[in-house]
């Protein structure tokens, strides 16, 4: 699948935009973690276009192959980058065929939906980030985001747990942010090979090295949701409140926009109201199977 003639019309002519067509973007690098996991970084074809992607460190695009479908992935960059990066497991149909792809090859994107990390509010507070195995993806562009405006933000906490250590992605901005200054960054496997140098365990056996003060201190969490139902539990414990633990929920999104009903939470649609909840407003529907 390579890029195509433009699709732009005559000189002058202004194209109209409609948000559920996807902007072809060519594919300028592929990083692999394993077999199963890469990450894609997108230019998109038409530089004018940029604008209207730009975007809140936790939404997400639509990513399209022609003929094939399309699948919903957190773009993992930095807002201020040009290029959009996506970091996709391979799990179905669609992103089978993605895997296959590489540098020259066009994608389509639509987006960005849904909303973003509150990085606003988090300004001038302590930042608890806690994630296990692909969820550091969704929240690594937010890391990014803070420490470029490091003095906006207080001490920062990653605490990130991976099955196995060849499950640790982006090994490099972990070790980058271990160098900043007022942050601490935990890593934990399950798993450990002979040079893991890190914890071992689940991410929620840590909570204890964590020093937090839950009246300055706000907390994002992705991952598996048994992970962040523990997580919580253990906050709630150290006296941190629902409305500073923010959790990013993953669901089965189709149209992104709320009309196909597919990821219904409650009275929630998590492509359009999500994905980032803070906890006290999903209330009795967070872990419930099923839902």
């Amino acid at each position: 699948m390579s890029a195509g003639p433009s699709s732009a019309g005559p000189p002058g002519a202004i194209r109209p935009v409609s948000p559920l067509l996807p902007e072809p973007a060519e594919i300028v690098e592929k990083r692999s973690f394993g077999a199963d996991l890469h990450a894609f970084r997108l230019r998109l074809l038409d530089p004018a276009a940029r604008p209207r992607f730009d975007f809140q460190p936790g939404q997400f695009n639509m990513v399209y192959v022609p003929g094939v479908g399309e699948v919903a992935i957190s773009i993992s960059s930095d807002p201020d980058d040009a290029d959009l990066e996506h970091t996709i497991r391979i799990v179905g149909r669609t992103t089978a065929v993605i895997e296959r792809l590489g540098p020259g090859d066009v994608l389509g994107l639509r987006g960005p939906y849904g909303n973003g990390w509150p990085l606003q509010e988090a300004r001038f507070k302590d930042v608890l980030v806690v994630t296990g195995g692909l969820g550091c993806a969704p929240v690594s562009g937010a890391i990014d985001y803070m420490f470029r405006r490091r003095a906006s933000y207080g001490h920062i906490t990653v605490l990130h747990g991976v099955k196995k250590p060849a499950d640790l992605v982006h090994a490099s901005r972990f070790e980058a942010w271990r160098r900043q200054p007022d942050t601490t960054v935990v890593l934990t496997t399950d798993q450990p090979d002979r040079v893991w140098r890190d914890r071992t365990g689940v991410v929620t056996e840590h909570f204890e090295e964590v020093e937090l003060d839950p009246s300055r201190t706000v907390v994002l969490i992705c991952g598996p949701e048994v992970m962040m139902r523990y997580a919580i539990r253990i906050l709630r414990r150290r006296g941190v409140s629902d409305d500073r633990i923010f959790v990013s929920l993953e669901r089965n999104m189709h149209c992104a926009v709320g009309w196909c009903g597919h990821c219904q939470l409650g009275p929630e649609f998590v492509c359009k109201d999500g994905p980032i909840f803070p906890v006290r407003r999903l209330g009795r529907f967070f872990g419930v199977h099923g839902l």
